[in-house]
């Protein structure tokens, strides 16, 4: 990997509510303008999550998705964007798969493809051999990046396998998750043996999950990887939990300690040309 960071900026997420952190953005109002902050501050990507417009509780309505996606587009068009297929809260391959049907100005570039099921503190993302393989088949069906994201190390194995059976392919993206009470713990190690166990042609990213976020998006700046980062993981500015953080608050300090380490924010257009993808400004997807 070259000196470029990837930002990988992740908003929303499933868990936080309003009543937890009045910063986490819902509607689509809100989750469009926070991705426009964030791209005037510099972010590679972004990882949407939709949310009902009245409950506020996650949704995978494509309709949501597409005026989310539309609203980001009309002043960031080049800006790589990635629509969550989560296993958390909808088990039906239709429901999980609906945002990738759309089209033209509307597709997104990527699909995030957890590699396994995984249990969190109190709930569990269902992700069977079968639907991995169903959800990553539609994606390079119609030209759509998997994200693939791994909690521990037998996850990056997978991702092998599914080379090996033509469902994914080369150039990949991860996102290598760290301090989930199941999965790989937030230290060197850990991290370590996940880097090392990726395959050619691989870029990443790294997250740590509420207090191990700062930590590990450190590491991963100091030692060349990628970082992802945003309420989705974490709603605290600091580990004593004293204030609760924007999702500005949070990439300004990833862009101090980038600097502070002579890294650059990869640009939507470089990470677009690393990855195979379209050129965006109408064109999005996988180069086919």
């Amino acid at each position: 990997m070259n000196n470029d960071l990837i930002l990988n900026f992740t908003p929303t997420g499933m868990i936080p509510t309003k009543e937890m952190t009045p910063h986490v953005p819902v509607s689509v109002s809100e989750i469009v303008e926070d991705v426009h902050r964030a791209y005037e501050i510099g972010i590679t990507m972004a990882h949407l999550h939709a949310r009902d417009a009245v409950s506020g509780v996650p949704t995978y309505s494509r309709d949501i998705y597409a005026e989310i996606i539309e609203g980001i587009r009309k002043y960031a068009p080049e800006l790589v964007l990635c629509a969550s297929l989560s296993g958390r809260d909808f088990s039906e391959l239709e429901k999980r798969s609906s945002v990738l049907f759309l089209e033209g100005d509307l597709k997104p570039d990527m699909g995030s493809l957890t590699l396994s099921s995984l249990n969190f503190n109190k709930t569990a993302s269902m992700n069977a051999p079968d639907m991995i393989a169903d959800l990553a088949l539609i994606m390079k069906e119609k030209g759509i990046v998997p994200e693939l994201e791994a909690f521990d190390i037998g996850m990056i194995n997978y991702a092998k396998y599914l080379e090996k059976k033509g469902l994914i392919q080369a150039p990949h993206y991860f996102n290598l998750l760290f301090g989930n009470i199941a999965c790989s713990q937030a230290n060197v190690l850990h991290a370590g043996v996940m880097i090392n166990d990726l395959p050619e042609n691989a870029f990443w990213s790294i997250a740590g999950i509420g207090n191990e976020q700062l930590k590990m998006n450190s590491l991963s700046i100091a030692i060349g990887g990628g970082v992802r980062v945003g309420i989705e993981d974490n709603i605290w500015y600091d580990t004593s939990r004293t204030k609760l953080a924007s999702n500005s608050d949070l990439l300004n300090r990833v862009h101090v300690i980038a600097k502070a380490n002579a890294r650059q924010i990869m640009s939507p257009k470089d990470f677009r040309l690393k990855m195979d993808l379209q050129p965006g400004n109408g064109l999005y997807g996988r180069r086919l």
